[in-house]
């Protein structure tokens, strides 16, 4: 794998996470976080529920792919998932025109399907909406937990059952912005969503959490360790696949070294749980 891919992963990586922090930001603000199961951030059946909801997602979609006409109802669950996280971005962000930008961006979608930027913009601002909502909703510990169960699904689901590799073929053979496309010198390379998301959605509840004891700002050293140490997990794992020439979850190293970095500032004293 070429460096200017991994320069092009770094980049889209730390712009997503930004964008992905302001809109979170905004959130917070304006006080506005989803009841995933119950109306507690800090109860642990938030974290249970939520991977309870990744599972049926996952056999939906692969229902979905059993059928003949699977291309078009892939499309249509990809678009509602769009429309709906770019609601959240462009509405705290750009509010008196988000309407009108989450409508221009799904038109872009569907006539400029085979366009890798609008693709990867459509990933991005999805990853934005999904990551910063769930993170502003869900407790430290609870996240904690649910990033564990889910690195352990994600290896189970690459090496074990193979699902993961089922789906994320369908998504590239069907051009659907699920996963962001990083063009290279021979291939074209994939990026699941969900190695954006979930950093994201842990730095996110972590900002939540200490921003209300120490401010803002005294917050960004520890968002900013816990995410560059998701993308060196995220780089190490992309590095030794493309060395060996397989298919490997990222989100198992991500969330070590993402863990490893809370755990310092935890026992350091902050105010991260």
């Amino acid at each position: 794998m070429a460096k200017s891919v991994f320069l092009q992963l770094a980049v889209l990586f730390l712009i997503t996470q930004i964008l992905g922090l302001m809109v979170a930001n905004g959130l917070i603000k304006e006080n506005i976080k989803a009841t995933i199961v119950t109306e507690n951030p800090e109860d642990i059946e938030n974290a249970l529920g939520l991977f309870a909801y990744i599972i049926t997602i996952t056999v939906v979609v692969l229902i979905i792919i059993s059928f003949k006409r699977a291309s078009l109802m892939l499309f249509i669950l990809e678009l509602s998932a769009i429309f709906a996280t770019s609601v959240i971005v462009f509405g705290i962000l750009l509010p008196e025109i988000a309407g009108m930008l989450a409508i221009l961006l799904l038109s872009l979608r569907i006539l400029l399907k085979d366009s890798i930027l609008i693709r990867n913009i459509a990933c991005l601002i999805a990853v934005a909406g999904a990551g910063s909502l769930i993170g502003v909703s869900l407790g430290v510990l609870p996240v904690v937990l649910f990033i564990a169960i889910l690195a352990i699904y994600d290896y189970v689901a690459v090496f074990k059952t193979k699902h993961m590799v089922k789906i994320a073929k369908t998504v590239v053979k069907e051009k659907l912005a699920f996963t962001f496309s990083i063009p290279g010198k021979n291939k074209v390379y994939q990026l699941g969503t969900g190695d954006l998301v979930m950093p994201l959605v842990f730095v996110t509840s972590v900002m939540n959490k200490a921003k209300q004891a120490i401010g803002i700002y005294a917050t960004i050293p520890i968002i900013a360790t816990i995410m560059l140490a998701s993308l060196l997990g995220l780089l190490a794992t992309l590095y030794y696949s493309a060395k060996k020439r397989k298919v490997l979850p990222a989100l198992p190293l991500q969330t070590l070294y993402m863990l490893i970095a809370w755990a310092s500032f935890l026992a350091l004293g902050a105010p991260v749980l």
